[in-house]
């Protein structure tokens, strides 16, 4: 004789399949639902006849409902119940779709999950716009002094959510690249670029014209961030920092500051990305300065 969980959870997988072939719309959230209700039964019926239900519940899944019906998929489903009603995530479990929570089950820090739902939703990013940031470890390239704001809801700066090092997309051999060619690489994979910065970023312009004194200055980019309310110049570097480059991209900075800027916008924030030589960071007087390293792939 069946038990009471299997029979429900056949109950409910017949209901999704018949909703699938029914319905066009909201089909993605009547399966969040009908998942995480059958991560449930699974939940229960592993603590009343052991974790390997899921094998005798699979074989007969698949050979009554369907195929799909496997051990990886009622694992997962077993797995999001258990992650989303232990009250570790405030995110309501049925704003993503499926294949989004599909995606971040592999994951086992809580606060790593978090920050990547919390980024879908911000950023209402596709399946494969999250496997992407995801498996480009987005997360683990944030410093601990951003992760900890994160988890203690703190404020956020425009620096805290820059990773390092920065992915830049390239197709060409990954050797040591000349400045303009770099730049080159960004624009031509702009919006990537800017999803790598993080929220808000838009782009103002390259070799951005600037007159300091009687001389001509070009900033090699200039964004703007709509969610701080600033500037952002970005400078592009080859060779190791020194106090010279630290002091040029102040200078630039101050230059939008009081020619460029709104009154009612934020003082502008500088980027400098190459090869972090912590020691020149360390030591510039303007905490507003960010090092970042640069990855090609």
């Amino acid at each position: 004789m069946e038990d009471k969980y299997y029979i429900e959870l056949k109950e409910k997988a017949l209901k999704v399949e018949i909703y699938d072939k029914a319905k066009d719309y909201a089909k993605d959230k009547n399966k969040v639902n009908a998942y995480f209700e059958m991560g449930e039964l699974l939940s229960k019926a592993g603590r009343e006849y052991g974790k390997n239900i899921i094998n005798n519940y699979s074989e007969k899944l698949m050979i009554e409902v369907g195929k799909k019906y496997n051990y990886r998929t009622l694992y997962r489903m077993r797995k999001f119940y258990e992650l989303f009603s232990s009250g570790k995530l405030t995110t309501m479990w049925s704003k993503l779709s499926w294949s989004h929570y599909r995606e971040i089950l592999s994951l086992k820090d809580v606060d790593e999950i978090k920050y990547y739902l919390d980024e879908c939703e911000s950023k209402n990013l596709t399946q494969r716009q999250l496997h992407e940031l995801i498996k480009q470890k987005t997360y683990n390239r944030l410093s601990i002094a951003a992760k900890n704001k994160l988890i203690n809801r703190e404020c956020l700066k425009v620096n805290d959510l820059i990773p390092n090092p920065i992915i830049i997309k390239t197709n060409s051999l990954k050797e040591e690249l000349t400045e303009y060619t770099l730049k080159q690489l960004i624009l031509d994979n702009l919006d990537a670029f800017l999803n790598q910065l993080g929220i808000g970023f838009t782009y103002v312009g390259n070799e951005y014209k600037i007159k300091l004194g009687d001389k001509y200055n070009y900033i090699d980019l200039l964004l703007y961030n709509i969610k701080f309310k600033c500037y952002v110049v970005i400078e592009l570097k080859i060779t190791e920092l020194s106090s010279n480059h630290t002091g040029q991209i102040q200078k630039y900075m101050n230059y939008i500051d009081k020619n460029v800027k709104n009154l009612d916008d934020n003082k502008t924030v500088g980027i400098i990305c190459k090869r972090n030589n912590q020691y020149v960071i360390d030591y510039c007087s303007d905490n507003r300065v960010i090092a970042r390293e640069y990855e090609l792939v």
